[in-house]
């Protein structure tokens, strides 16, 4: 099968690591309580790890608190245990089948490692974009070698994908910049 260049794939991809930074983003504690605060923690139900929000729903009630509903009694021991073993800090209170989570403000020394810990996810979100860009070229370069596209089609397909390229890099430098406000807001 013949190897064909498609723009709107790689900008696709390029889309993944965007959303993929976005889901990153969305776990970094920023003070305020988030739904999606949680949802890198599995619990230990009926005999295998599950994902919290397949367990319980949460809710954020109030400004600084995350309300988690456990829907199986059975559960919500296993559920506190997963929270407060987290890396979060966070120490749940039990009220019944609801844990209730307060979310304490961070310390200026945290919200300088969680800023660190954003542009380390934005650094990596940038290698994937560029990993994807590479591909693209190394795609060209082929095609052109192989006398499917001329060398000015080459040319004009390689500046679309350093377009894409740079699109999908200011948009992570801008979700990155805005993260870090938020994380340093106090």
């Amino acid at each position: 099968m013949a190897e064909t260049f498609d723009l709107k794939a790689l900008e696709k991809r390029m889309d993944g690591a965007l959303a993929a930074l976005k889901t990153e983003f969305s776990g970094l504690r920023t003070g305020r309580a988030s739904v999606h605060l949680l949802d890198s923690i599995h619990v230990v139900a009926y005999g295998a790890s599950t994902p919290l929000n397949q367990v319980a729903s949460v809710s954020a009630p109030e400004a600084r608190m995350l309300a988690v509903n456990v829907w199986d009694k059975a559960n919500v021991g296993a559920t506190d245990r997963a929270i407060r073993e987290s890396s979060l800090g966070l120490n749940p209170i039990m009220d019944g089948q609801t844990l209730r989570i307060p979310i304490p403000p961070l310390s200026e020394e945290r919200r300088r490692d969680l800023q660190k810990l954003a542009g380390q996810f934005a650094e990596s979100a940038k290698v994937a974009v560029r990993n994807v860009r590479r591909d693209g070229m190394d795609l060209l370069k082929r095609l052109e070698k192989a006398n499917v596209m001329s060398e000015d089609q080459v040319k004009a397909r390689s500046n679309d994908v350093q377009k894409v390229t740079d699109k999908h890099v200011a948009t992570i430098d801008d979700l990155l910049k805005h993260k870090a406000e938020e994380i340093m807001q106090v």
